[in-house]
């Protein structure tokens, strides 16, 4: 591989609204002690993330890094560190370069505040705009136990509306969630990224983290495509299902109907442990704001088995997969999560 990767702009014509071969692609990454195998992992294999991804999907596509830690006292550094897209992937590098794991006090970090820069970065409206949350702690105010700010964010963040102000702005979130740490709060990332469209994708191998980016991002491209070819139909048939007053396992079937009518396609990465959840999109999803999600989250702390964590890390290390499928039939999953798209950016007309 060369040692330098330069991502030369090319001239092209005016674009559309929507140009799913233009990508702006941010991580946000938790710089606490704990995560330093990401961190490695991120540095080790940004060239090839982004090697693959020009190759098969862009030649136009910018990156961005926000890393966060925690307020103090728990941790005096930093809270968050942005740094705002650029084309140069070695510029990226150097940014990675100089991170390392350590510090971070009680459980929850600067989960919100991170999402909170995330809305403000400099986002081409014409773009793919993908963020890669890469964490294993809750935010403040979810879980109270061992939290110095029981309450919330102390800078006032709350993370439940900051991701429909992304969802709004077509920024859709991925979740890579650190297991076994993030285990009781998976459902709650994946309502998260289910809001904007995305998706949860549990995480115990830092080896596999280059694989998962790629495929991710390859995914969302992909579903981004799909919108925009099928939109006057999408658009036609979301209305029809408000009218009927269908709720949104029905709307992903009728948007699944007309993908298959049309014989449209996407690309899926295999994610089976990332599975939407009933907790995700009927409980955490439907919350409002963070105090809301507070109360779900105790309603499930009280009913959760305490052999959650160990039996599913026990099935994830014997066949987690991360293979990304080409020219598959649109899944019920994407599908719901296109419903989630297409609610949240029209929202305003919608509601």
């Amino acid at each position: 591989m060369a040692s330098s990767l330069r991502i030369e702009q090319v001239d092209r014509p005016v674009l559309a609204q929507h140009d799913s071969a233009i990508l702006d692609l941010v991580f946000v990454m938790d710089c606490t002690g704990s995560m330093g195998p990401y961190i490695d992992s991120a540095k080790n294999n940004i060239h090839a993330i982004i090697e693959e991804i020009v190759a098969n999907e862009t030649s136009n596509i910018r990156l961005a890094l926000i890393a966060y830690r925690d307020h103090p006292p728990q941790d005096t550094s930093f809270v968050t560190c942005v740094h705002d897209f650029t084309t140069q992937v070695n510029e990226m590098k150097s940014w990675l370069d100089n991170f390392r794991a350590d510090g971070g006090g009680d459980t929850p970090e600067a989960v919100a505040d991170a999402r909170h820069d995330v809305l403000h970065l400099s986002w081409r409206s014409d773009a793919t705009k993908i963020c890669v949350l890469i964490s294993d702690a809750p935010p403040h105010g979810l879980h109270q136990e061992n939290d110095s700010f029981p309450n919330g964010c102390p800078a006032g963040h709350d993370p439940a509306r900051l991701v429909r102000n992304m969802a709004e702005q077509h920024i859709t979130l991925y979740v890579v969630g650190v297991e076994p740490p993030i285990v009781l709060y998976r459902d709650f990332f994946m309502a998260l990224a289910y809001i904007t469209g995305g998706q949860y994708v549990p995480m115990i191998n830092a080896k596999l983290l280059a694989k998962v980016i790629i495929g991710g991002v390859r995914e969302e491209i992909s579903l981004d495509r799909l919108m925009q070819d099928a939109l006057p139909d999408i658009d036609r048939e979301m209305q029809r299902a408000k009218e009927d007053g269908l709720d949104d396992k029905i709307k992903a079937q009728r948007l699944n109907e007309i993908f298959s009518a049309k014989n449209l396609r996407s690309k899926r990465m295999k994610n089976s442990h990332g599975a939407l959840s009933s907790a995700a999109t009927d409980g955490y999803a439907k919350c409002p704001d963070m105090a809301e999600m507070r109360i779900q989250f105790r309603k499930q702390l009280e009913s959760t088995p305490n052999t959650f964590a160990t039996s599913t890390l026990t099935t994830l290390a014997s066949d987690i997969n991360y293979d990304l499928m080409e020219d598959v039939d649109v899944s019920e999953d994407q599908a719901a999560r296109l419903v989630q798209k297409w609610q949240q950016r029209n929202k305003k007309t919608y509601y």
